[in-house]
């Protein structure tokens, strides 16, 4: 059975719309996908309906941003109640927070001679939660930089012209808004967050003790050092094995469902709900 936990759609930062996203699903034979967009359930109704007509199981799901030691780290909601009152609570919290700090963005990127950008990131968005993805990608329309990386580097990284450090919710406020939603709480891709061995341990503790759940163990371009890793971490602090690409949009570095295996000893996450 071919899994994969964490995916994007329109209804946030992804490329293609949510039934776009389950056909491309079905054409590489996934039989379990999770819709797992940015701080938003917007998608979860066109997928279902897709998903229904692919055959694929969809996990409803979320990406929930939060913040930890002043650090930004993001959780995964799985096989949660999109409407439950608690969870849409958050969310259109979270979606205040978005839009104010992408404003913010767009001021300090007009004082850099970048007028206009709110607006022009707030278009490519449409009706999806606004994100930084959106705000290089208009700059990248502008000339600003040649490459999504570069734009991102030189002006919305820690430190440069356009970041505005982010004001989300706690890491525990997540966990348990997934958890009171019926949903299970996955720290998302650990390594990604540019923290030495010993940050990430002490993220994952902090994360298992807060009632976190589970973690992702196997991602998208992943050393099989780096699996083993992440499933010997799982094991020592208590947190069921996730695995998810974190697709964004077609490339040959990253596809749906793609060699997402787990270590032998690690406990699938899937086994709470599938």
């Amino acid at each position: 059975m071919r899994i994969d936990l964490h995916s994007h759609s329109t209804a946030s930062d992804g490329s293609l719309s949510p039934s776009a996203l389950l056909a491309r699903a079905a054409e590489k034979e996934v039989d379990v996908l999770a819709l797992t967009d940015h701080d938003t359930v917007a998608g979860l109704d066109e997928a279902q309906a897709a998903a229904d007509e692919h055959g694929i199981r969809l996990v409803c799901g979320v990406e929930i941003s939060a913040l930890w030691e002043h650090k930004e780290i993001h959780v995964v909601g799985l096989n949660l109640d999109p409407a439950h009152h608690d969870l849409a609570a958050l969310l259109g919290e979270q979606s205040v927070r978005r839009d104010a700090r992408a404003r913010l963005m767009g001021e300090r990127l007009e004082k850099a001679r970048y007028p206009g950008a709110y607006e022009g990131a707030r278009a490519l968005a449409g009706d999806a939660a606004i994100t930084r993805t959106h705000m290089a990608r208009w700059l990248l329309e502008q000339g600003a930089a040649d490459s999504m990386a570069k734009v991102f580097k030189k002006f919305l990284s820690r430190g440069n012209t356009g970041y505005v450090p982010p004001d989300w919710c706690s890491l525990g406020e997540a966990i348990g808004t997934i958890q009171a939603s019926g949903g299970v709480a996955v720290l998302a891709h650990p390594t990604r967050y540019d923290l030495s061995n010993k940050w990430i341990r002490k993220m994952l503790a902090a994360f298992a003790e807060a009632g976190g759940n589970a973690m992702e163990v196997s991602m998208a371009q992943q050393s099989p050092q780096e699996r083993a890793t992440l499933g010997k971490w799982s094991r020592e602090y208590g947190l069921d094995a996730s695995v998810g690409s974190d697709f964004h949009f077609p490339s040959q570095w990253r596809e749906l469902g793609r060699q997402l295996w787990l270590p032998k000893e690690a406990t699938p996450v899937w086994e709470r709900f599938l």
